[in-house]
């Protein structure tokens, strides 16, 4: 049971509740939301921009790995890696530094670096130690652009390199390739930095690049040239070789010069356009402002005869074979082989100029101009065509209704000499040659017999004389040795000449002085010798 409570006891009154204050304790997780807050707007901030880029293969590329740089610099990082829709090539994910954002623009390149081995040498061997990376190059654009196509090479030359681009059009490749060198005088001024097919596939375009300072070398006459591989020579100074550099022999090259005689010094324009020819003979020849088609009729065979060969005059090249067909002549069912020519009459300087192309050509016909196949070369049969003038040839016109003109020909000298070959041939095969071989052993028998009697006669010599010439050999040598005891000073033959010599001279020495007395004293002879009177 619950007692009562004292009647003193105060009572309790309801008091109104006092406005809210903030409190201290909240002040701690306000601050934490706030800084939360800063930190995420900078994450994000430092997270950069999102690009993607598009390349064939994921090769060497790692998500949250792989960087990105420019110049060598970190510039940002691969975040994620994934097919392309289609499946056939990857699209690569990645964030870019806020700071270098202005990298972003149409034509910036992306590639991948990895060891490569080109023609312009090796490179990136330096990702074997710190992995594959992604490079960069700034694009010339002020547009932004954030999807990209990676290229698959490194490009040759970067934006920020000096120098210009020219771009050459050929007929081939030959052994160029990307980095293959460029050459002015035999030094290295640049290489070639893309190529394509033409649209129509008739020839390729090549992209060049010329450093500074050496791209001022480039004017509108400067003429380029193929200097792949080893040029040989072979001219009346002898054989020579020639070429480039080392470096052309393997990965070929270009080279390029202004010709002699050009006054042209103002450099050609970024990305001007020239013609690549295949050797420097064709580059530094004088363009033909002028071409003349003709056709040449021969009934001979034209092996050897090749699309491209020299037309020749005098040793002056004045054209070329463009085509070599049949020519079927319906009225006597023949076959003649058709030649088609290009001339080039500006490079015959000195001759005269009439009114027209026709009326020239009529007169240099009408005189003997004849066209004529010859050998270029007796070791490969290669052949060309010669233009000379032969007065001595039946007189002949040129066909002008034909389309081209016909020219009139003339055998050549190797259809002579096979004819000729051909009649000595006759000659021989008409020759009796079983009977001229018989009479041949025949002799040469009798010239076997005449030998063997020959030496059985020397055998009997030499058995029958040797001797008896032996011993008349000692006998004459026991003459001369008895000649030369008697001629000797103290040999008694000597003495005897001698003394007989002494002799000789006394009584030659009597008959003087008796000569003398019978020419004084005539009559001495008769009388005797007179006596001096003054003798007793």
């Amino acid at each position: 049971m619950t007692e009562p409570l004292p009647a003193d006891l105060p009572q309790a009154q309801a008091a109104p509740r006092s406005p809210w204050r903030p409190s201290l304790v909240w002040l701690i997780p306000i601050v934490t939301a706030l800084i939360g807050g800063w930190l995420a707007v900078q994450t994000i901030l430092q997270r950069g921009t999102e690009i993607t880029i598009s390349f064939s293969n994921a090769e060497g590329l790692e998500a949250g790995k792989t960087r990105i740089k420019y110049k060598n610099v970190d510039i940002g990082e691969v975040s994620a890696i994934t097919l392309a829709p289609d499946h056939r090539s990857v699209i690569v994910t990645a964030r870019i530094r806020r700071s270098v954002e202005n990298l972003l623009v149409q034509g910036t390149r992306f590639w991948v670096v990895r060891p490569r081995v080109a023609a312009s040498g090796v490179s990136g061997l330096s990702t074997l130690l710190s992995g594959t990376y992604i490079g960069a190059d700034l694009g010339k654009s002020s547009e932004s652009e954030h999807e990209f196509v990676g290229l698959e090479t490194p490009p040759a030359i970067t934006a920020d390199r000096p120098g210009r681009s020219f771009l050459l059009h050929g007929a081939d490749m030959g052994s160029l390739d990307i980095g293959s060198p460029l050459f002015y005088r035999r030094v290295q001024v640049g290489q070639v930095s893309a190529y394509k097919l033409d649209e129509d596939g008739s020839g390729v375009a090549l992209q060049v690049f010329v450093e500074q300072p050496y791209d001022r070398f480039v004017t509108q006459d400067t003429r380029f040239w193929q200097a792949s591989g080893l040029n040989l020579t072979l001219d009346a100074a002898g054989l020579r070789f020639d070429s480039e550099s080392l470096v052309s022999l393997v990965v070929g090259g270009i080279a390029f010069i202004n010709p002699p005689g050009k006054t042209a010094t103002e450099a050609a324009p970024e990305n001007a356009s020239f013609t690549l020819y295949d050797n420097p003979k064709a580059a530094l020849r004088r363009p033909d402002r002028v071409a003349e088609d003709y056709v040449l009729l021969f009934d001979e065979s034209v092996r050897g005869l090749n699309i491209g060969a020299p037309v020749d005059f005098r040793g002056l090249e004045v054209g070329e074979v463009i085509s070599v067909d049949v020519d079927y002549d319906s009225r006597n069912g023949g076959f003649n082989m058709a030649v088609g020519i290009r001339v080039y009459p500006e490079r015959l300087r000195g001759q005269p100029k009439p009114k027209s192309v026709r009326a020239r050509m009529d007169s240099l016909v009408a005189r003997g101009l004849r066209a004529q196949l010859r050998s270029g070369n007796l070791l490969t049969g290669q052949l060309y065509v010669a233009m000379d003038v032969f007065p001595k040839d039946a007189p002949a016109k040129i066909n002008w209704d034909a389309s081209p003109p016909r020219l009139p020909t003339t055998p050549g000298s190797l259809n002579a000499l096979q004819d000729s070959v051909g009649q000595i041939a006759k000659k021989l095969v008409k020759l009796p040659l079983e009977e001229i071989a018989a009479d041949l052993r025949r002799t040469l028998a009798e010239v076997d017999g005449a030998s063997r009697k020959a030496g059985k006669l020397m055998d009997g010599l030499d058995r029958d004389l040797a001797p008896a010439a032996q011993a008349a050999l000692v006998e004459a040598r026991g003459a001369l040795a008895e000649a030369r005891r008697n001629l000797s000073a103290d040999a008694p033959l000597q003495n005897d000449l001698r003394d007989a010599a002494r002799e000789i001279a006394r009584a030659a020495q009597a008959l003087r002085l008796l000569a003398e007395t019978l020419e004084a004293q005539p009559e001495s002879l008769l009388r005797g010798k007179r006596k001096d009177a003054s003798a007793p």
